[in-house]
């Protein structure tokens, strides 16, 4: 059974960097649309950033121009100019029609 493992998070003082990736057990990520997502204390998970089988970059609004997503072995958000809203949960998932597989997540705390 594939496998994700996030790895890259931690405490960093605002306007900082983070590279948080995702390993997979198993290849899928020419498979599988690929995707990072947040979930701060008391809120819903959402969204970060997702890319295609094809390639194809989706970013939530808030970090678009801050985060990049980009997939070679791993599957990497680099996180520039960090803010302390974006503290939270990072997961890593991958998914197909009707079918989601998450990793464990990975705490990123942004300090003002």
């Amino acid at each position: 059974q594939v496998r994700l493992v996030e790895s890259g998070g931690g405490l960093v003082q605002a306007g900082g960097s983070l590279r948080l990736s995702c390993a997979a057990s198993g290849s899928i990520f020419s498979t599988h649309v690929m995707g990072w997502y947040r979930q701060a204390p008391g809120k819903q998970r959402e969204l970060v950033a997702t890319i295609t089988p094809g390639g194809s970059r989706n970013y939530a609004d808030s970090v678009r121009g801050r985060f990049t997503i980009s997939r070679d072995n791993t599957v990497d958000l680099q996180m520039n100019s960090l803010k302390p809203e974006d503290t939270a949960v990072y997961y890593c998932r991958a998914s197909k029609i009707g079918y989601a597989l998450w990793g464990q997540g990975t705490q990123v705390t942004v300090s003002s």
